[in-house]
């Protein structure tokens, strides 16, 4: 395991272990954040589009395709 999948899964052990409170509490900071929202976003119709037939792109290129349009 990769030292970032090892930290994504301790963030996501303790996101699990938190009280429903506490989650909404988190994920209203996380929304709150404009660049993590549209991450959030993109993330969201990157797995939508896996259902859909085309050339599969992973997200690490696809943030880069948008990161470079978006400062051009």
């Amino acid at each position: 395991m990769k030292a970032s999948q090892a930290t994504a899964e301790v963030f996501f052990t303790a996101f699990s272990a938190m009280k429903n409170a506490e989650k909404e509490a988190f994920l209203e900071k996380v929304i709150g954040d404009p660049e993590l929202r549209e991450d959030i976003i993109d993330l969201a119709l990157i797995e939508k589009a896996k259902t859909v037939k085309g050339r599969p792109m992973p997200a690490k290129e696809y943030f880069g395709r948008r990161r470079g349009k978006q400062a051009a």
